[in-house]
Protein backbone atom coordinates (compact mmCIF):
# COMPACT_ATOMS: atom_id res chain seq x y z
CA UNK A 1 0.00 0.00 0.00
CA UNK A 2 1.24 3.51 -0.83
CA UNK A 3 0.62 5.89 2.07
CA UNK A 4 0.95 9.68 2.12
CA UNK A 5 2.08 10.79 5.59
CA UNK A 6 1.37 14.41 6.50
CA UNK A 7 2.42 16.46 9.51
CA UNK A 8 0.68 19.83 9.21
CA UNK A 9 2.08 22.32 11.68
CA UNK A 10 1.16 25.90 12.43
CA UNK A 11 3.56 27.19 9.77
CA UNK A 12 4.83 24.11 7.94
CA UNK A 13 3.86 20.86 6.26
CA UNK A 14 6.14 17.83 6.46
CA UNK A 15 5.37 14.91 4.16
CA UNK A 16 6.54 11.46 3.15
CA UNK A 17 5.27 8.90 0.66
CA UNK A 18 5.86 5.40 2.02
CA UNK A 19 5.39 2.01 0.37
CA UNK A 20 4.42 -0.25 3.26
CA UNK A 21 5.35 -3.67 1.85
CA UNK A 22 9.00 -2.73 1.37
CA UNK A 23 8.92 -0.14 4.19
CA UNK A 24 10.52 2.21 1.67
CA UNK A 25 10.30 5.98 1.79
CA UNK A 26 9.77 7.00 -1.82
CA UNK A 27 10.06 10.75 -1.20
CA UNK A 28 9.94 13.13 1.76
CA UNK A 29 10.08 16.85 2.23
CA UNK A 30 9.13 20.04 4.00
CA UNK A 31 7.16 23.14 3.11
CA UNK A 32 8.43 25.63 5.67
CA UNK A 33 7.59 29.12 6.94
CA UNK A 34 4.38 29.01 4.90
CA UNK A 35 3.09 32.47 5.75
CA UNK A 36 6.34 34.30 5.01
CA UNK A 37 7.56 35.82 1.75
CA UNK A 38 10.54 33.45 1.92
CA UNK A 39 8.60 30.20 2.30
CA UNK A 40 10.58 27.24 0.97
CA UNK A 41 9.67 23.85 -0.43
CA UNK A 42 12.32 21.15 -0.26
CA UNK A 43 12.22 17.42 -0.87
CA UNK A 44 14.50 14.41 -1.14
CA UNK A 45 14.00 11.35 -3.34
CA UNK A 46 16.78 8.85 -2.85
CA UNK A 47 19.99 10.84 -3.24
CA UNK A 48 18.23 13.57 -5.20
CA UNK A 49 17.56 16.81 -3.33
CA UNK A 50 15.55 19.83 -4.44
CA UNK A 51 14.74 23.19 -2.85
CA UNK A 52 12.73 26.18 -4.10
CA UNK A 53 11.37 29.46 -2.80
CA UNK A 54 7.59 29.42 -3.16
CA UNK A 55 6.32 32.52 -1.38
CA UNK A 56 3.34 32.69 0.99
CA UNK A 57 1.34 29.46 0.90
CA UNK A 58 -1.80 28.18 2.62
CA UNK A 59 -2.65 24.54 3.35
CA UNK A 60 -4.64 23.98 0.16
CA UNK A 61 -1.90 25.35 -2.08
CA UNK A 62 0.78 23.63 -0.04
CA UNK A 63 -0.77 20.17 -0.22
CA UNK A 64 -1.58 20.74 -3.89
CA UNK A 65 2.12 21.50 -4.47
CA UNK A 66 3.07 18.28 -2.69
CA UNK A 67 0.62 16.21 -4.76
CA UNK A 68 1.85 17.79 -8.00
CA UNK A 69 5.46 17.08 -7.03
CA UNK A 70 4.94 13.38 -6.35
CA UNK A 71 3.03 12.81 -9.61
CA UNK A 72 5.16 14.74 -12.13
CA UNK A 73 8.60 16.16 -12.80
CA UNK A 74 11.80 15.09 -11.03
CA UNK A 75 9.91 14.36 -7.79
CA UNK A 76 7.52 11.87 -9.39
CA UNK A 77 7.11 8.62 -7.47
CA UNK A 78 3.60 7.64 -8.63
CA UNK A 79 1.77 8.10 -11.92
CA UNK A 80 -1.67 8.92 -10.57
CA UNK A 81 -3.10 10.18 -7.26
CA UNK A 82 -5.40 7.14 -7.24
CA UNK A 83 -2.32 5.10 -6.28
CA UNK A 84 -2.38 6.76 -2.86
CA UNK A 85 -4.43 4.26 -0.88
CA UNK A 86 -4.38 6.06 2.44
CA UNK A 87 -3.34 9.29 4.13
CA UNK A 88 -1.90 9.25 7.65
CA UNK A 89 -1.99 12.47 9.65
CA UNK A 90 0.01 13.30 12.73
CA UNK A 91 -2.43 14.88 15.20
CA UNK A 92 -0.81 16.41 18.26
CA UNK A 93 -3.61 16.13 20.81
CA UNK A 94 -6.34 13.53 21.10
CA UNK A 95 -7.36 14.37 24.66
CA UNK A 96 -9.02 11.46 26.44
CA UNK A 97 -11.13 10.61 23.39
CA UNK A 98 -8.44 8.65 21.54
CA UNK A 99 -6.27 5.90 22.98
CA UNK A 100 -5.19 4.68 19.54
CA UNK A 101 -5.00 5.76 15.93
CA UNK A 102 -8.36 5.91 14.17
CA UNK A 103 -10.02 6.26 10.78
CA UNK A 104 -11.18 9.83 10.23
CA UNK A 105 -14.95 10.19 10.12
CA UNK A 106 -17.10 13.31 10.64
CA UNK A 107 -17.50 12.24 14.28
CA UNK A 108 -13.72 11.86 14.71
CA UNK A 109 -13.14 15.23 13.05
CA UNK A 110 -15.56 16.84 15.51
CA UNK A 111 -13.89 15.12 18.46
CA UNK A 112 -10.49 16.47 17.38
CA UNK A 113 -12.05 19.93 17.08
CA UNK A 114 -13.21 19.59 20.69
CA UNK A 115 -9.59 19.20 21.84
CA UNK A 116 -8.46 22.50 20.25
CA UNK A 117 -8.37 24.26 23.66
CA UNK A 118 -5.73 21.71 24.71
CA UNK A 119 -3.56 22.33 21.61
CA UNK A 120 -4.59 25.67 20.12
CA UNK A 121 -1.48 26.01 17.93
CA UNK A 122 -1.36 22.47 16.58
CA UNK A 123 -4.76 20.83 16.29
CA UNK A 124 -6.31 23.51 14.02
CA UNK A 125 -3.43 22.98 11.58
CA UNK A 126 -3.83 19.20 11.78
CA UNK A 127 -7.55 19.59 11.02
CA UNK A 128 -6.85 21.88 8.07
CA UNK A 129 -4.62 19.18 6.63
CA UNK A 130 -7.37 16.58 7.03
CA UNK A 131 -10.03 18.86 5.52
CA UNK A 132 -7.82 19.82 2.59
CA UNK A 133 -6.99 16.19 1.77
CA UNK A 134 -10.69 15.37 1.95
CA UNK A 135 -11.33 17.99 -0.73
CA UNK A 136 -8.32 17.21 -2.95
CA UNK A 137 -8.44 13.40 -2.62
CA UNK A 138 -12.12 12.62 -2.03
CA UNK A 139 -12.75 9.02 -1.13
CA UNK A 140 -9.18 8.31 -0.02
CA UNK A 141 -9.26 6.96 3.57
CA UNK A 142 -7.57 9.17 6.15
CA UNK A 143 -6.21 8.07 9.53
CA UNK A 144 -5.41 10.27 12.54
CA UNK A 145 -2.37 9.19 14.57
CA UNK A 146 -2.20 10.99 17.91
CA UNK A 147 0.92 12.09 19.81
CA UNK A 148 -1.00 11.59 23.04
CA UNK A 149 -2.57 8.18 22.33
CA UNK A 150 0.33 6.02 23.58
CA UNK A 151 0.14 7.74 26.97
CA UNK A 152 -3.56 7.03 27.53
CA UNK A 153 -2.46 3.98 29.54
CA UNK A 154 -1.05 6.21 32.29
CA UNK A 155 -2.65 5.27 35.62
CA UNK A 156 -4.78 7.87 37.35
CA UNK A 157 -2.15 8.53 40.02
CA UNK A 158 0.34 9.44 37.27
CA UNK A 159 -1.86 11.68 35.12
CA UNK A 160 -3.77 13.66 37.75
CA UNK A 161 -2.56 17.03 39.00
CA UNK A 162 -3.11 17.76 42.69
CA UNK A 163 -5.66 20.49 41.96
CA UNK A 164 -9.41 20.47 42.65
CA UNK A 165 -10.72 17.32 40.99
CA UNK A 166 -13.61 19.27 39.52
CA UNK A 167 -11.17 21.09 37.22
CA UNK A 168 -10.22 17.75 35.70
CA UNK A 169 -13.85 16.74 35.36
CA UNK A 170 -14.93 20.04 33.81
CA UNK A 171 -11.95 20.96 31.65
CA UNK A 172 -9.88 17.80 31.20
CA UNK A 173 -6.92 19.33 33.04
CA UNK A 174 -4.52 16.43 33.47
CA UNK A 175 -1.20 15.14 32.17
CA UNK A 176 -1.45 13.80 28.60
CA UNK A 177 2.14 13.40 27.39
CA UNK A 178 3.47 13.78 23.85
CA UNK A 179 6.00 12.21 21.44
CA UNK A 180 3.95 9.04 21.90
CA UNK A 181 4.52 7.77 18.36
CA UNK A 182 8.29 8.02 18.82
CA UNK A 183 8.29 6.39 22.27
CA UNK A 184 6.11 3.56 20.96
CA UNK A 185 8.33 2.97 17.92
CA UNK A 186 11.64 2.76 19.78
CA UNK A 187 10.17 0.68 22.61
CA UNK A 188 8.88 -1.87 20.09
CA UNK A 189 12.28 -1.94 18.40
CA UNK A 190 13.99 -2.41 21.76
CA UNK A 191 11.83 -5.35 22.78
CA UNK A 192 12.67 -6.94 19.43
CA UNK A 193 16.36 -6.58 20.25
CA UNK A 194 15.91 -7.67 23.87
CA UNK A 195 13.39 -10.53 23.99
CA UNK A 196 11.82 -10.72 27.41
CA UNK A 197 12.50 -7.10 28.30
CA UNK A 198 9.48 -5.71 30.16
CA UNK A 199 10.50 -2.41 31.71
CA UNK A 200 11.98 0.34 29.55
CA UNK A 201 12.83 4.01 29.84
CA UNK A 202 12.81 5.89 26.53
CA UNK A 203 14.32 9.34 26.04
CA UNK A 204 13.23 11.34 23.00
CA UNK A 205 15.78 14.16 23.02
CA UNK A 206 15.54 16.87 20.39
CA UNK A 207 14.46 20.49 20.30
CA UNK A 208 11.45 19.07 22.12
CA UNK A 209 12.37 16.44 24.70
CA UNK A 210 10.49 13.91 26.81
CA UNK A 211 11.10 10.72 28.74
CA UNK A 212 8.70 7.82 29.24
CA UNK A 213 8.50 4.85 31.60
CA UNK A 214 7.12 1.77 29.82
CA UNK A 215 5.97 -1.50 31.36
CA UNK A 216 4.95 -4.42 29.12
CA UNK A 217 4.65 -2.12 26.10
CA UNK A 218 2.45 0.44 27.85
CA UNK A 219 3.31 3.95 28.95
CA UNK A 220 2.96 4.27 32.74
CA UNK A 221 4.53 7.71 33.19
CA UNK A 222 5.90 10.47 30.97
CA UNK A 223 7.47 13.85 31.51
CA UNK A 224 5.29 16.14 29.37
CA UNK A 225 1.93 17.09 30.81
CA UNK A 226 -1.16 19.04 29.79
CA UNK A 227 1.13 20.74 27.25
CA UNK A 228 4.61 19.97 25.89
CA UNK A 229 6.11 22.57 28.26
CA UNK A 230 6.34 20.29 31.28
CA UNK A 231 9.28 17.99 32.02
CA UNK A 232 12.79 18.01 30.60
CA UNK A 233 14.82 21.06 29.62
CA UNK A 234 14.41 21.54 25.84
CA UNK A 235 15.76 23.69 23.04
CA UNK A 236 13.63 26.73 23.86
CA UNK A 237 11.24 25.37 26.54
CA UNK A 238 11.99 25.62 30.24
CA UNK A 239 10.57 22.26 31.27
CA UNK A 240 9.58 21.97 34.93
CA UNK A 241 9.39 25.25 36.83
CA UNK A 242 7.68 26.40 40.02
CA UNK A 243 4.18 27.46 38.84
CA UNK A 244 4.52 30.63 40.95
CA UNK A 245 7.31 31.63 38.60
CA UNK A 246 4.72 32.73 36.04
CA UNK A 247 3.09 35.51 38.10
CA UNK A 248 6.49 36.39 39.60
CA UNK A 249 8.05 36.98 36.17
CA UNK A 250 4.92 38.72 34.93
CA UNK A 251 5.04 41.20 37.79
CA UNK A 252 8.80 41.81 37.79
CA UNK A 253 9.12 42.10 33.99
CA UNK A 254 5.75 43.75 33.42
CA UNK A 255 4.63 40.96 31.08
CA UNK A 256 1.17 39.62 30.43
CA UNK A 257 0.41 35.97 31.23
CA UNK A 258 0.57 35.18 27.51
CA UNK A 259 3.92 36.95 27.13
CA UNK A 260 5.31 35.00 30.09
CA UNK A 261 4.07 31.74 28.58
CA UNK A 262 5.80 32.69 25.32
CA UNK A 263 9.01 33.36 27.27
CA UNK A 264 8.89 29.88 28.85
CA UNK A 265 8.09 28.18 25.53
CA UNK A 266 10.27 30.07 23.05
CA UNK A 267 13.00 31.94 24.94
CA UNK A 268 14.00 29.51 27.69
CA UNK A 269 15.59 26.06 27.84
CA UNK A 270 19.02 25.70 26.25
CA UNK A 271 18.48 28.97 24.38
CA UNK A 272 17.86 30.98 27.53
CA UNK A 273 20.54 29.37 29.65
CA UNK A 274 23.27 29.63 27.02
CA UNK A 275 22.51 33.16 25.93
CA UNK A 276 21.12 32.48 22.49
CA UNK A 277 22.10 28.96 21.34
CA UNK A 278 19.63 26.07 21.23
CA UNK A 279 21.44 23.76 18.78
CA UNK A 280 23.11 20.97 20.73
CA UNK A 281 26.10 20.47 18.44
CA UNK A 282 26.85 24.21 18.61
CA UNK A 283 26.58 24.11 22.40
CA UNK A 284 28.94 21.15 22.64
CA UNK A 285 31.47 22.96 20.43
CA UNK A 286 31.21 26.13 22.51
CA UNK A 287 31.54 24.22 25.76
CA UNK A 288 34.64 22.43 24.43
CA UNK A 289 36.14 25.86 23.80
CA UNK A 290 35.53 26.85 27.40
CA UNK A 291 32.29 28.83 27.13
CA UNK A 292 30.82 28.74 30.64
CA UNK A 293 27.22 29.54 29.69
CA UNK A 294 27.14 26.74 27.13
CA UNK A 295 28.56 24.29 29.66
CA UNK A 296 26.01 25.43 32.24
CA UNK A 297 23.17 24.83 29.78
CA UNK A 298 24.49 21.33 29.05
CA UNK A 299 24.85 20.56 32.75
CA UNK A 300 21.25 21.58 33.50
CA UNK A 301 19.93 19.66 30.47
CA UNK A 302 21.76 16.44 31.40
CA UNK A 303 21.04 16.71 35.12
CA UNK A 304 17.30 17.04 34.54
CA UNK A 305 17.31 13.97 32.27
CA UNK A 306 19.40 11.97 34.75
CA UNK A 307 17.04 12.90 37.59
CA UNK A 308 14.04 11.72 35.58
CA UNK A 309 15.78 8.42 34.81
CA UNK A 310 16.22 7.87 38.55
CA UNK A 311 12.60 8.67 39.31
CA UNK A 312 11.33 6.37 36.58
CA UNK A 313 13.56 3.56 37.79
CA UNK A 314 11.82 3.96 41.14
CA UNK A 315 8.40 4.01 39.46
CA UNK A 316 9.12 0.84 37.47
CA UNK A 317 10.96 -1.00 40.25
CA UNK A 318 13.23 -2.74 37.78
CA UNK A 319 14.53 -1.52 34.41
CA UNK A 320 15.76 -3.71 31.57
CA UNK A 321 16.89 -0.99 29.15
CA UNK A 322 17.23 2.72 28.53
CA UNK A 323 16.76 3.91 24.94
CA UNK A 324 17.99 7.20 23.48
CA UNK A 325 16.35 8.62 20.36
CA UNK A 326 15.58 11.95 18.65
CA UNK A 327 18.08 14.34 17.07
CA UNK A 328 20.11 14.80 20.27
CA UNK A 329 19.59 11.30 21.64
CA UNK A 330 20.78 9.72 18.40
CA UNK A 331 23.66 12.05 17.51
CA UNK A 332 25.14 13.62 20.66
CA UNK A 333 27.34 10.97 22.26
CA UNK A 334 28.75 13.37 24.91
CA UNK A 335 25.21 14.13 26.07
CA UNK A 336 24.36 10.43 26.44
CA UNK A 337 27.60 9.95 28.37
CA UNK A 338 26.95 12.87 30.71
CA UNK A 339 23.34 11.84 31.37
CA UNK A 340 24.39 8.32 32.35
CA UNK A 341 27.51 9.33 34.30
CA UNK A 342 27.25 8.31 37.95
CA UNK A 343 24.44 5.82 37.42
CA UNK A 344 26.71 2.78 37.74
CA UNK A 345 25.31 1.92 41.22
CA UNK A 346 21.92 1.60 39.53
CA UNK A 347 23.27 -0.97 37.06
CA UNK A 348 23.95 1.40 34.15
CA UNK A 349 27.47 1.08 32.72
CA UNK A 350 28.28 2.86 29.48
CA UNK A 351 30.84 1.57 26.96
CA UNK A 352 32.70 4.77 25.93
CA UNK A 353 33.87 3.39 22.60
CA UNK A 354 30.47 1.97 21.63
CA UNK A 355 28.86 5.26 22.68
CA UNK A 356 31.20 7.26 20.46
CA UNK A 357 30.26 5.07 17.47
CA UNK A 358 26.64 6.10 18.06
CA UNK A 359 24.27 4.80 15.39
CA UNK A 360 26.84 2.31 14.13
CA UNK A 361 26.19 0.20 17.20
CA UNK A 362 22.76 -0.05 18.80
CA UNK A 363 24.03 -1.03 22.24
CA UNK A 364 26.16 1.63 23.93
CA UNK A 365 26.40 -0.04 27.34
CA UNK A 366 28.99 -2.61 28.40
CA UNK A 367 28.15 -6.30 27.90
CA UNK A 368 27.96 -6.70 31.69
CA UNK A 369 25.67 -3.71 32.28
CA UNK A 370 22.58 -4.93 34.13
CA UNK A 371 20.53 -2.19 32.47
CA UNK A 372 21.19 -2.10 28.75
CA UNK A 373 21.55 1.29 27.04
CA UNK A 374 20.59 1.54 23.37
CA UNK A 375 20.53 4.17 20.64
CA UNK A 376 17.59 3.59 18.29
CA UNK A 377 16.81 6.14 15.54
CA UNK A 378 13.14 7.02 15.68
CA UNK A 379 10.84 6.74 12.68
CA UNK A 380 7.52 8.36 13.51
CA UNK A 381 6.53 8.56 9.86
CA UNK A 382 6.82 4.80 9.48
CA UNK A 383 4.65 4.28 12.55
CA UNK A 384 2.03 6.61 11.07
CA UNK A 385 2.18 4.73 7.77
CA UNK A 386 1.95 1.37 9.54
CA UNK A 387 -1.05 2.41 11.63
CA UNK A 388 -2.72 3.84 8.52
CA UNK A 389 -2.16 0.61 6.60
CA UNK A 390 -3.48 -1.60 9.41
CA UNK A 391 -6.60 0.50 10.05
CA UNK A 392 -7.49 0.79 6.36
CA UNK A 393 -6.87 -2.93 5.80
CA UNK A 394 -9.38 -3.97 8.45
CA UNK A 395 -11.99 -1.28 7.78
Amino acid sequence: MIILVLNCGSSSIKFQVIETESQQRLIGGLLGEMASESATFSWQKGNQRHSDQCGPTDYERGITLILETITRGPGQVIEDLAQIEGIGHRVVHGGEAFAESTLVTPEVFAAIEATIPLAPLHNPANLQGIATCGALLPGTPQVAVFDTAFHQTLPEHAYLYAIPYELYQQHGIRRYGFHGTSHRYVSERATGLLPGARNLITLHLGNGASITAIRDGKSVDTSMGLTPLEGLVMGTRSGDVDPSLIPFISQRENLSCQETETLLNKKSGLLGLSGGVSDMQALLARAAEGDERSQRALDVFCYRARKYIGSYMAALGQVDAIIFTGGIGENAAPVREQICAGLEPLGIEMDPEANRRGKEKTFVSTPDSRVKVLVIPTNEEWMIAQDTYEIISRS
